[in-house]
């Protein structure tokens, strides 16, 4: 049994006891304390976009959070089986007061979550999050009398408004891509990315081939988009001669691709294939966060931009962007951010700016994963990591590599010059995270390796 809070909202384990996993109980409190915080804002709305993906214990969820934040006086637009950057979408152009979206984005099928959204359809901040935490806390909730219930309303139509959006962009260019003619294997475990993606390919002329696209929430594999996890997919793109295979997560904010020989393309490399492709139609700078490959770093300073480490965390992302006039920015686990729709990681924009380029160029996805640095990205964790004294990490490791280039807001980087580990405590999951980004598999395992043991002879 789990439950987390952090900036990412509240997430947990379905079943088990109050405060010890994601129950009904917990539901209605942390619903309680968001509805609260919204109605401290005073914001000319006073309606919250809800959407979920397709876990089994989501309409438990859908239903404990949309009655709560009626008899908090809030308004519900219900959108239905959705995806996290729809609903950013739909409180964007609603112009609401807030957003929630029911997912545990990669989970397993036995947890689930609160995401919490601003009137902007972001992320809330970490202050925000400390605010709603202290209301939990403090549990002093008071609810709407008869008179000031708040109204339900249900619409699942903003699926196809987020397509058309994305459709839309200027970068975006449907007719260049039904030339190509694309046949593409997709991969969306069974969740909210079988009904959306399916859609906007038929729009842009691509044959979809379906694997996993029934939205029960039984997820066939893994539902985290890494190698290990996909080799059905891999499978059925040679089998079916495919042009290429997209996987996504569950709530659609992750992105990998297949290549047309079955290899993965590498999710680390989905930001950087659609970064080259949008700077050099438009210049400027890019943000990723401090586990992401170099190789954006690599491409951004080749269309003569400059190039941003953020914290891990979408929001962290989002800041640095704005603060940094980034054009495009994300994260390394495929997670693409265009500003130019929307802050939040999307992989419907993400797939529509990737099959333009494919178009555009007039190359297999293989060529084009070849024209990029070839890093190697391990990604390693400790389970069980709650009780793992981080400050003790971080004297040790600022004492021991006080001579490479170190970075502390977020864990601990530290930068060599052909290599770079990252040590951070996880925000979703009670793990301590270890990245390790080489030049080759060998020296990047050496490193991992070397890291590892010296937490564990601290820890």
């Amino acid at each position: 049994m789990t439950l987390i809070k952090s900036i990412s909202g509240i997430r947990g384990t379905i079943g088990g006891n109050c405060g010890e996993a994601l129950t009904p109980i917990d539901i209605v409190k942390f619903t309680s304390a968001y509805a609260k915080f919204i109605c401290n804002q005073d914001l000319d709305s006073n309606t919250i976009i809800l959407g979920r993906d397709a876990r089994i214990s989501g309409p438990m969820l859908r239903d404990l959070v949309t009655g709560t934040l009626i008899g908090c006086g809030l308004n519900v637009l219900d959108l239905g089986l959705s995806t996290t950057p729809t609903v950013e979408v739909a409180v964007q152009l609603k112009k609401a007061a807030g957003g929630i979206i029911l997912t545990a984005s990669h989970n397993p099928k036995e947890w689930n979550a609160l995401k919490l959204l601003n009137n902007k359809g972001e992320f809330i901040s970490e202050d925000d999050a400390n605010q709603i935490l202290s209301i939990v806390d403090n549990e002093n909730f008071k609810f709407s009398n008869i008179e000031s219930l708040g109204e339900y309303l249900y619409d699942n139509n903003f699926n196809d408004t987020h397509i058309s959006e994305v459709l839309n962009l200027d970068l975006v260019n449907v007719e260049l891509v039904k030339s190509a003619k694309f046949t593409v294997v997709l991969d969306a475990v069974n969740s909210s990315g079988g009904i959306i993606i399916p859609k906007l390919l038929e729009k842009m002329g691509v044959k979809c081939i379906k694997l996993y696209c029934d939205p029960n929430g039984h997820f066939p594999h893994n539902p985290e988009p890494l190698p290990e996890n996909i080799n059905d997919l891999s499978e059925l793109v040679l089998k079916e001669r495919a042009d290429l295979g997209i996987v996504v997560d569950p709530d659609v904010d992750r992105l990998a691709f297949i290549c047309d020989d079955g290899t993965c393309f590498g999710e680390e490399y989905t930001l950087v294939a659609v970064a080259d492709y949008v700077l050099s139609k438009t210049p400027g700078n890019t943000v990723s966060n401090l586990s992401s490959t170099r190789a954006l770093k690599d491409i951004t300073i080749k269309h003569e931009g400059e190039y941003f480490a953020s914290a891990v965390g979408e929001v962290n992302v989002v800041n640095s962007m704005k603060i940094n006039n980034a054009i495009i920015g994300g994260e390394g686990n495929g997670g693409v951010i265009y500003p130019e729709l929307h802050y939040g990681r999307d992989a419907l924009v993400g797939i529509a700016l990737f099959l333009t380029s494919l178009a555009e160029k007039k190359i297999s996805i293989k060529s084009l994963r070849n024209l990029y640095p070839n890093y190697f990205l391990l990604k390693k964790k400790i389970e069980s990591a709650t009780d793992i004294n981080m400050k003790k990490i971080l004297t040790f490791f600022t004492s021991y590599y006080q001579n490479e280039k170190i970075t502390t807001i977020d864990g601990i980087k530290i930068d060599f010059k052909d290599q770079w580990v990252h040590i951070r405590k996880s925000n979703t999951e009670p793990i301590l995270r270890i990245y390790v980004e080489s030049c080759d598999e060998e020296k990047a395992n050496a490193l991992a390796d070397k890291v590892i043991n010296q937490i564990q002879k601290i820890i």
